[in-house]
């Protein structure tokens, strides 16, 4: 029972974060430091925040597949690759500080909030068709490649800049975009939640109720962003980098 009173802190923030997070990332800059706030230790509290984010993200992920949002082939390549990727990024977090990557994002997001704003780019329809299969295939494993290793490196906003990548790179429509982030995202967190329950870093009924409150937020964001499409997409988005460039900021100086 001492668990109890700390729902009334986390559950309200994991719906939220299960909102953000299903239509454009992130969520984890939210929810995370819910689990903190209300008083969890910090390894508990990632392995908690894990636990319930995995099973959210499965919903939305789903309702993406559901509605034909997803480009199969092209997560099936990335899945791989990312989590290659991220065990390449933990493997580099041992040997560099991330305070130089916190430093060159510092700069970097105001730019990449300016780009979501003007650049045509980010559109319903995209531009897949003009892509060989070949090269589509090619360019989801680098994307899953690249923020895989920064994912294992660093972590925030990765699902975020993962969207832009299919999106502005690749060329997909913006929801077939967030419905493939959602897949690399699902299947990371899927292994990493195995190793915080092997470890014991997981309080169960905090999670169990935590997670319902995020599968919540997960089902309604990703009905709003399947029927609303870019327009309520990109103002989220734009939200999620002011978040992650403040939480930034926070960790350098604080």
């Amino acid at each position: 029972m001492e668990y109890l009173s700390k729902l009334f802190i986390i559950c309200p923030l994991v719906f939220f974060a299960g909102f953000v997070d299903s239509i454009a990332g992130g969520g984890g800059i939210i929810s995370l430091p819910a689990y903190v706030a209300a008083g969890i230790p910090y390894h508990m509290a990632l392995g908690t925040n894990k636990f319930a984010s995995t099973l959210g993200t499965s919903v939305s992920t789903a309702r993406f597949i559901k509605n034909g949002k997803v480009h199969l082939r092209a997560a099936l390549v990335s899945i791989p690759a990312a989590l290659f990727g991220s065990w390449l990024g933990a493997l580099l977090a041992l040997q560099i500080s991330e305070i130089y990557l916190q430093y060159t994002l510092v700069v970097m997001l105001p730019f990449i909030a300016v780009f979501i704003l003007k650049n045509k780019n980010l559109r319903e329809d995209g531009f897949e068709k003009k892509l060989p299969g070949t090269a589509v295939l090619l360019l989801s494993a680098a994307a899953g490649l690249i923020l895989g290793v920064y994912d294992g490196f660093f972590g925030p906003g990765a699902g975020t800049y993962l969207i832009l990548i299919f999106n502005a790179v690749i060329g997909f429509d913006i929801l077939t975009s967030s419905g493939n982030a959602k897949v690399i995202n699902l299947s990371s967190n899927v292994a990493a939640l195995a190793t915080f329950l092997v470890s014991g870093h997981v309080v169960i009924f905090v999670g169990v109720f935590a997670a319902a409150f995020g599968i919540a937020g997960h089902y309604i964001g990703s009905g709003f962003a399947i029927k609303k499409g870019v327009k309520f997409i990109r103002p989220v988005l734009v939200f999620v980098l002011m978040i992650l460039m403040v939480k930034i900021i926070y960790d350098i100086f604080v």
